[in-house]
């Protein structure tokens, strides 16, 4: 007997981008690593794109910390 999970892999970058493939830790025109997207809004974050797990935007990261902030 299989198990099967139903997980799937998340898209992939090169996927959204037409399937241009990308290596980790590309360089942008200016010679930096390029930026993470934000996984909320899409909007570039401050952390290059090989950083993992979810990123989040400054904006983003200030609306989720008042969020999960103590009101007490």
């Amino acid at each position: 007997m299989e198990f099967v999970s139903g997980w799937t892999p998340p898209e992939t970058a090169a996927a959204r981008d037409g399937g241009e493939e990308r290596a980790e830790g590309t360089l942008d025109g200016a010679g930096r690593e390029e930026r993470a997207v934000c996984v909320q809004c899409g909007e570039p974050t401050e952390y290059p794109a090989s950083t993992r797990g979810a990123t989040l935007c400054p904006v983003c990261e200030w609306q989720e910390a008042e969020r999960v902030a103590c009101s007490c």
